[in-house]
């Protein structure tokens, strides 16, 4: 199996503040990967390191394959962050502009083809949201947007999905239902890396998990997490219930 991410020693400081320190880890292609901590652990820090956003202070990273410094083939991640989702949208366009913006990679300067149409509509049909594709982005509720910046990625046909606590405000019903269609991507091959703080939905649908709190506590599957002392060791007194249903 190939790996979609390959963390090595990265160790990362934000001023005298440590943020990181000597965490190792792989991400394989098709893996669902928890990423979880508490807050101010490194989690963001970690996520964006590995995406290429931030350049470790020692340590490397790859993106399939290649050194993330590297790496040309932006249209493999689709990232989704925190703050695309909570702060409301400001993008001035349809649900159908900004999926179809996901095709802008493979077409360079050329004008879309009705393939990139056909692809751009059927993501948006994956999602569920076809019946919003007129409306524009600004103008949907959190979990809608969510899948509006989803269907995107697909567009583009990321390989590797990274999502920042996708359901900040999004309400219960939309949660589940995005979490599933998280299932069946995931399913479809898609390697999802989530941040998510509900530790109970994380062990409920990844299937590997790193917690993280500087140091990396542990890295493995979901069974060998929930058996471990990782969550008390990196919570503290703070940790949570685990919720597993697999």
């Amino acid at each position: 199996m190939s790996s979609a991410v390959d963390v090595r020693d990265v160790t990362f400081s934000y001023g005298e503040k440590l943020a990181l320190d000597d965490v190792s880890l792989t991400v394989e292609e098709g893996d669902f990967l928890g990423l979880i901590g508490p807050n101010g652990s490194g989690k963001t820090t970690l996520l964006h390191i590995m995406l290429g956003l931030i350049e470790p202070d020692r340590g490397s990273v790859e993106l399939f394959g290649n050194p993330v410094d590297e790496f040309d083939a932006g249209e493999r991640i689709g990232y989704v962050s925190q703050q695309a989702t909570s702060r409301g949208g400001t993008m001035p366009v349809t649900v159908r502009e900004c999926v179809r913006m996901g095709r802008f990679a493979h077409v360079g300067h050329s004008r879309l083809t009705d393939e990139d149409r056909a692809i751009a509509e059927q993501a948006l049909e994956t999602v569920g949201i076809s019946d919003l594709a007129d409306r524009r982005v600004n103008q949907l509720s959190g979990g809608q947007r969510q899948r509006a910046y989803i269907a995107r990625a697909l567009a583009s046909e990321a390989d590797l999905l990274a999502l920042d606590e996708p359901t900040v405000g999004v309400d219960a019903e939309s949660r589940d239902a995005f979490y599933r269609l998280l299932d069946s991507l995931n399913a479809s091959g898609i390697t999802i890396i989530l941040i998510e703080h509900d530790i109970g939905v994380v062990t409920d649908r990844a299937d590997r998990i790193a917690c993280i709190n500087t140091e990396l506590y542990h890295h493995g599957d979901t069974e060998s997490f929930v058996e471990s002392d990782a969550l008390s060791e990196a919570y503290g007194a703070t940790g949570t219930v685990v919720h597993h249903h697999h």
